[in-house]
């Protein structure tokens, strides 16, 4: 494993996160109530004993150096690293990443130090637990240039996705990006051998975005003004190199986009997830906080999680996520609320000044009412607010303290809802 260089593309603005992605990299949105998005494909390298990790990204990413700075400290002896390189102009290139193909272009001179055999491409906004050694193994025996992880997907899915065709023998022979939804493509169905995805997708076998290369096949198909894989690089080696399909059956879920965002983790709470945190096998990293355990005061829980360091009083929370050092006062109701939690616990000292200025604390006030959102960090809910309970139309829109975004109300990271607001 030692001769696989790993890459994590982490995107560009995260416009389709928006507005969790303001002040952050899409890779550093929080997750699951403790973790960032960037934990799920390292967490799966770190499963495969690949150590050689980076993590490419253009936008805000003060925050997501910070996480890995702090999480990810291999030891002098295993040579390994998680590194983010994020765009930057040198002599040869004067311009930001044009897209995930670019990307790599542009950071050979950093790659090409490791001297990699092979480079694994791994997306950035993906939830799945995939055994990569399983896949590199695979690419290594089939003797292709390229291989690409692959899922069934319905007909409704593929819309939206890469399609492949490929013969008995896992080789690709087409590739479709995004066919739409009225597009005839019956010739692309998955052969009756193909395994069906766990999922229920049984039809057509969509690209997931995760990708080993050969290094020479890597330089060979970068050699040139290509800018994306999925678009451009891929179509384009087919025809000219070995490219094989290696079938995931497991789950995988795009949590690139708010509502996917916003279903994936509430998911993660329900009795039988599909994505299991608690695997022990193929545990999921992230930063360890020194911080006490929760604390439950009269409270009801129903179909939630609570991660550590939360101070829960007389609240009624169904169907929920509550972050790290959430703070929720007596007579709160959650109900399909995502809360994110805070980086740090107001001081006595603090209290008082906000107290002063008539700022509420950080966390969830007294008698708070929330349906259907997603509460980002830091912020301070005040005294008897109602968020997404009064019919509120839930058409897409940005206002002055909360944004729309597909139909879920999200309350951007440091805001201050006075006691008493209705949203």
């Amino acid at each position: 494993m030692a001769e696989v260089l790993s890459i994590v593309l982490g995107g560009g603005k995260g416009t389709r996160l928006f507005p969790l992605t303001q002040a952050r990299a899409k890779p550093a949105v929080p997750f699951g109530g403790k973790y960032r998005i960037v934990d799920i494909p390292i967490s799966n390298c770190i499963n495969a004993s690949l150590r050689q990790i980076y993590v490419l990204t253009m936008f805000n990413s003060a925050s997501l150096n910070l996480h890995l700075a702090r999480t990810y400290i291999f030891d002098t002896f295993s040579k390994g690293f998680v590194e983010v390189l994020a765009a930057e102009q040198t002599f040869e290139h004067s311009s930001w990443f044009e897209g995930t193909a670019d990307a790599i272009r542009k950071n050979f001179i950093h790659f090409r130090t490791q001297k990699p055999s092979y480079y694994l491409i791994l997306s950035g906004d993906q939830l799945y637990r995939m055994d990569l050694r399983d896949f590199i193994k695979n690419h290594r025996e089939s003797g292709a240039a390229i291989t690409i992880a692959c899922t069934t997907v319905s007909r409704e899915d593929a819309s939206q996705l890469g399609i492949l065709k490929v013969n008995k023998s896992s080789g690709i022979t087409e590739f479709l990006e995004k066919p739409g939804p009225t597009m005839d493509i019956q010739d692309y169905k998955a052969p009756p051998e193909i395994k069906k995805n766990k999922n229920g997708g049984d039809e057509y076998l969509a690209n997931m975005g995760i990708y080993v290369f050969n290094a020479t096949a890597m330089e060979e198909c970068l050699d040139n003004e290509l800018t994306d894989f999925g678009k451009e690089v891929i179509p384009q080696s087919i025809n000219k190199l070995k490219v094989n399909a290696y079938v995931f059956d497991g789950y995988w879920e795009d949590i690139g986009t708010i509502r996917n965002f916003y279903e994936a983790n509430l998911e993660l709470a329900s009795v039988r997830p599909r994505f299991d945190i608690y695997d022990e096998t193929m545990p999921i990293y992230t930063h360890m906080r020194a911080l006490p355990p929760s604390k439950m005061n009269y409270s009801n829980m129903n179909q939630s999680i609570a991660s550590e360091g939360c101070i829960i009083t007389n609240a009624s929370i169904s169907n929920s996520i509550v972050g790290v050092r959430t703070i929720i006062e007596s007579g709160a109701s959650l109900n399909g609320v995502i809360c994110m939690g805070a980086d740090y616990y107001e001081t006595e000292k603090q209290k008082k000044h906000n107290e002063d200025r008539r700022i509420p604390n950080i966390g969830i006030g007294k008698g708070v009412i929330i349906k259907g959102a997603i509460i980002d960090k830091n912020a301070c809910i005040g005294e008897g607010c109602r968020i997404g309970i009064d019919n509120i139309n839930r058409s897409d829109g940005s206002f002055d303290q909360y944004h729309i975004v597909d139909g879920i109300i999200v309350i951007p990271k440091n805001t201050i809802l006075y006691p008493g607001t209705v949203i």
